[in-house]
């Protein structure tokens, strides 16, 4: 009998994740009710919307009828501007069938195992290597998203070494997470908020590689520190919700050139990630095409290593039907947006939180821009976005308060990638969650100390920002 895959959203994963969602979209619509509709007056910048700063005004409320909450999750796939969450979607249905083929032709099983001889003498500075591989990937090149096919391959991974499900996440999505956080050259935060700032593109690049290191060192001693907890004690260690079974005994016939083929199509894939956000136009498209090359190689491999056509395809379907209680997850993530802007609250969520510290000093002006920005993260998760949504207004207030550009970018840039992994709206965590068989609340008290250590390296940073006058300007 063909072993099943183990890419499958745990039962008790799902559940607490339906009602912490189910709680968060209420909760945006009692604020649709509760707070006064208000709009900004939007201008086209270059071809791109922009919000005009002074223009806030009270609108009349929307006509939005409170059973529209609950249908919410069916409506943000056809609303304007939410086709990311469909991209999404496609995303990882290509990238979960494709490891489902791998993990069940036991390609996986053999591409872990000549890791670990290589290298499991070695394993922490394998971890170390691995993290900053990562880390460097946010940071450099503002990749997120598209390095979800390879969660699982190091949650594999991270159990043959003899740890669990949280040093797995913790060296993959976690450690990009991190590093598109403490960015250096991320196109997709300090280019686009520099852009719109009229700062020489990715200035300062030397403040933020002291910032890199520094969450490097925290973020290698905290996974560490997990590591060998583990190692402790290994009967709490978190593990899948069935470990993979090898198919049958040793490796598949013709592995060598399955992992070739592999291999040779996930270099191809970094080098896509590496210029596309580069290339005007080819940046729109990164997730998809990622996900088709991913699932050309998942496939091509399972062929060549002799599976067979049947295998492959039963094991493509398993892998999307262990991977579909994802879906209305994602789709109840994006509602909370979608709730907000349909009553028409979201212009005034961002107008209130604005408010407090247009008389503070510099420095605690800088936290508050902080603080707002972690607010809109729970409805606006794209960073881009976020960045056209509020660098009209952020970047005045600033100047007004006697704070540099270039710091007012750095803050916004910590109040967006720090909380991605923060939030259960955040569609991401969640799938990531669900492959790893962790509860959202599990991953929160874990990471939880990491994330106050982050923040203090963060305020530590925005202080001497402040100080220095941090520039050009």
């Amino acid at each position: 009998m063909e072993p099943e895959t183990f890419i499958r959203i745990n039962r008790r994963v799902f559940l607490q994740s339906l009602v912490i969602l189910f709680v968060l979209m209420m909760a945006a619509g009692i604020l649709t009710r509760v707070l006064p509709a208000g709009a900004y007056h939007r201008v086209q910048v270059d071809g791109r919307e922009m919000i005009d700063p002074g223009s806030y005004r009270l609108v009349p409320r929307p006509d939005y009828p409170i059973w529209r909450w609950f249908t919410a999750p069916v409506e943000v796939l056809g609303a304007p501007g939410n086709l990311m969450v469909i991209v999404i979607i496609l995303f990882v249905l290509l990238i979960v069938g494709a490891f489902a083929v791998l993990e069940r032709s036991g390609i996986v099983r053999a591409a872990v195992r000549r890791i670990v001889r290589q290298f499991g003498h070695r394993k922490y500075a394998l971890l170390l290597v691995v993290s900053f591989f990562f880390m460097a990937l946010g940071a450099f090149f503002g990749i997120f998203e598209e390095v979800v096919p390879l969660v699982p391959m190091m949650l594999v991974l991270s159990r043959a070494l003899g740890w669990d499900v949280r040093v797995g996440l913790g060296m993959s999505i976690l450690a990009t997470n991190l590093g598109f956080s403490a960015a250096i050259t991320n196109p997709f935060t300090i280019g686009v908020a520099q852009e719109l700032a009229g700062l020489p593109l990715f200035s300062g690049w030397w403040l933020r590689i002291f910032v890199f290191a520094a969450v490097y060192l925290v973020f290698a001693a905290f996974l560490i520190a997990q590591a060998r907890q583990v190692e402790r004690n290994p009967d709490g260690a978190l593990t899948f919700q069935e470990e993979p079974s090898a198919p049958g005994e040793g490796e598949p016939p013709y592995v060598g050139r399955a992992l070739t083929w592999f291999g040779s199509l996930t270099l191809l894939n970094l080098v896509v990630l590496s210029v596309g956000p580069f290339i005007p136009g080819l940046s729109d498209f990164i997730l998809p095409i990622v996900g088709l090359l991913f699932l050309v190689a998942g496939v091509g491999a399972g062929l060549l290593s002799g599976a067979g056509g049947r295998v492959v395809g039963r094991a493509l379907l398993d892998g999307w039907a262990g991977i579909a209680a994802s879906i209305p997850l994602i789709l109840m993530a994006a509602s909370v947006r979608h709730i907000v802007v349909q009553g028409g609250v979201l212009d005034t969520l961002l107008h209130l939180a604005s408010q407090p510290f247009r008389e503070a000093n510099p420095f605690f002006s800088v936290l508050a821009m902080v603080g707002l920005t972690l607010l809109l993260e729970f409805f606006v998760p794209s960073g881009s976005a976020k960045a056209f949504l509020m660098m009209p207004i952020l970047l005045p207030l600033g100047e007004l308060l006697g704070v540099t550009r270039q710091t007012v970018i750095l803050a916004f840039c910590f109040g967006d990638g720090f909380s991605n992994l923060m939030y259960p709206t955040n569609p991401i965590l969640l799938i990531s969650l669900g492959l790893a068989s962790l509860s959202y609340s599990r991953w929160f008290r874990w990471s939880l100390p990491l994330w106050a250590l982050v923040f203090l390296i963060a305020l530590l940073f925005l202080g001497l920002a402040v100080f220095i006058g941090y520039g050009p300007f």
